[in-house]
């Protein structure tokens, strides 16, 4: 080997370093950051609490937020399986309806044209506006909560899935129809490969709603009793003045959000982290 290609290789592997120095440093921060944050939260929040002894039914301090929760953790617990309940479900229908449609847009522009504005009105219009129709028509008060979840979650799904299977390489729709391919097979084969990204990208911001919608529901509707959700507890929590509870139910709305949308991320970078631009870069 020459002085030139030794230098070469010393430099190659130098930059290498580098390269995984930085990466594991950018690793750091991501992680880091949030948590140095919200430590700094907690205790700023803390010391406000003590400093200026402002008493629990007002702003209770983030231990006696902890207490409540582990203290209430069996009523809180079953709240909130009963709100993911409707979550979870609300997210399935609301993907399978937008999908199903999403699809037969692509295969119809007349039925696109005929059918999306009502799916922008269904969007745009308040769930509470919406709620006292649904409440008159429908009975079953599991399908109230998921008939409001669902018109939050839906819309998402179907803008970025039609966009998604729209957007595929139109000298790629030309290449298939040259060599006679079906409606089926250029679906199969080119659209529902080139709307992934977008699904999926619609179905993370569908999981966060779908938790607002179910949570907005439960409000609207008052569900009550053994299978009431997490915003009935805190409904509960305001009229007795329990604000601590009130504070701990938030929290695990908040944490159920989290969740559900590192679920869905790590869903969608295994999917797409092998062949997706958008995957591969954060790999770099």
């Amino acid at each position: 080997m020459s002085q030139a290609e030794a230098d070469d290789s010393v430099a190659w592997a130098a930059a290498q370093e580098a390269n995984t120095r930085n990466n594991r440093r950018a690793r750091l921060a991501r992680v880091g950051l949030p948590f140095l944050l919200f430590v700094l939260l907690i205790a700023g929040w803390h010391f406000l609490v003590v400093i200026n002894e402002i008493p629990a039914y007002i702003l209770p301090g983030p231990g006696t937020v902890l207490t409540t929760l582990i203290k209430d953790w069996p009523i809180l617990s079953q709240s909130m399986i009963n709100t993911l309940a409707i979550t979870g479900l609300a997210l399935v229908v609301a993907t399978l309806g937008g999908v199903g449609l999403a699809i037969l847009f692509s295969q119809s522009r007349l039925v696109e044209y005929s059918l999306f504005p009502y799916a922008v009105v269904l969007q745009v219009t308040p769930v509470v506006a919406v709620f006292p129709l649904i409440n008159i028509y429908v009975e079953n008060t599991v399908a109230k909560l998921l008939i409001c979840a669902w018109i939050i979650a839906f819309f998402p799904i179907l803008s970025n899935t039609t966009l998604g299977l729209n957007s595929a390489d139109r000298n790629l729709h030309n290449l298939f129809a040259l060599y006679g391919a079906s409606r089926w097979q250029t679906l199969r084969h080119l659209q529902l490969p080139a709307a992934m990204p977008y699904f999926l990208g619609g179905l993370r911001i569908a999981g966060g709603l779908s938790l607002v919608g179910a949570v907005v529901a439960e409000f609207v509707a008052g569900t009550a009793g053994f299978g009431s959700g997490l915003a009935f507890r805190i409904i509960e929590a305001g009229y007795r003045l329990n604000i601590p509870r009130m504070f701990a139910a938030i929290i695990l709305i908040s944490v159920a959000g989290i969740m559900i949308y590192l679920v869905l991320s790590l869903v969608s970078h295994l999917i797409l982290r092998k062949w997706h631009e958008s995957a591969l870069d954060r790999e770099k």
